[in-house]
């Protein structure tokens, strides 16, 4: 499995609004020149993150992006649902059709594989991936 890339910046985006938490909030604009990626899609990654209630806008005077709760309650399960929606590695789990679908024996074991791959990322806090790299 692999994450596509705007569920990548997805990840590098809200890791660099957790560093901002319990300061000054953000903006888009703020948020693209310090990862380096492009304005439009760190504005699109935005729109997504407040539909997904993990970021908040705030608008007025001082207003900007803030975290929607706090980092230790957003997990990389959150962050990638809120782009690649519900975590699964096979489509016949989402109810889509398949041509073996009346004879598949795996199956039934999705869901199982699925919900561990989902525990996973849902161990991994905000706190944990806004956090300064540790030397190896």
């Amino acid at each position: 499995m692999r994450l596509s890339n705007l569920a990548d910046y997805a990840v590098v985006v809200m890791s660099a609004a957790a560093r901002h938490c319990g300061g000054a909030r953000t903006s888009a604009g703020a948020l693209a020149a310090e990862t380096g990626l492009p304005a439009p899609t760190v504005q699109k990654l935005v729109s997504r993150l407040t539909g997904a209630g993990l970021l908040r806008s705030v608008r007025g005077a001082g207003g900007g992006l803030q975290l929607a709760r706090p980092a230790a309650a957003i997990t990389l399960a959150d962050i990638v649902e809120a782009v690649e929606g519900p975590i699964a590695l096979t489509a016949c789990v989402d109810g889509h059709d398949c041509v073996h679908d009346h004879d598949c024996r795996v199956r039934p074991h999705w869901p199982v594989v699925n919900a561990a791959l989902r525990g996973a990322l849902a161990g991994i806090p905000l706190t944990r991936l806004a956090r300064e790299s540790e030397p190896a």
